[in-house]
């Protein structure tokens, strides 16, 4: 009897251990990750010979809305694209200004967002290499 007694709890342990591990993924809320914008955006600026190059972070919670927004990433490129090929380079050059696109950038991507998806899940923008030539 103890031999089945001992069996029957060790056949249990690893489901009590995943039903723990998944409560503990549930209390945890939704995974928030970074979606890279690849390829790297190069845009050509409105002065002559003068362009942009940046790399960007969407930071989205949650895999659904993950895959929404990867679903319309040629659309957010676009958008980006025709925003930054309007900047001078004038615009570009201190800490403030660079913010201050960042959170243009990342206004304009939410107002596409919602209109489509009613926004859920997009969280904030990050350059995470940003040159001007």
């Amino acid at each position: 009897m103890r031999k089945v007694i001992l069996l029957a709890a060790m056949l249990l342990m690893p489901a009590i251990a995943i039903s723990s591990e998944q409560k503990a993924d549930e209390a945890a809320g939704p995974v928030v990750e970074y979606v890279e914008m690849t390829p790297k955006f190069t845009v050509n600026l409105a002065e002559p010979k003068k362009y942009l190059l940046v790399n960007i972070q969407l930071l989205v919670e949650g895999a659904e809305h993950v895959e929404k927004v990867k679903k319309n990433m040629p659309m957010l490129r676009h958008q980006i694209i025709m925003m930054f090929s309007g900047m001078q380079v004038a615009d570009l050059q201190t800490m403030e200004q660079r913010e201050a696109l960042r959170i243009k950038t990342k206004e304009m991507l939410t107002e596409s967002l919602t209109k489509i998806h009613g926004n859920e899940g997009f969280q904030d923008v990050f350059f995470s290499e940003f040159l001007v030539n």
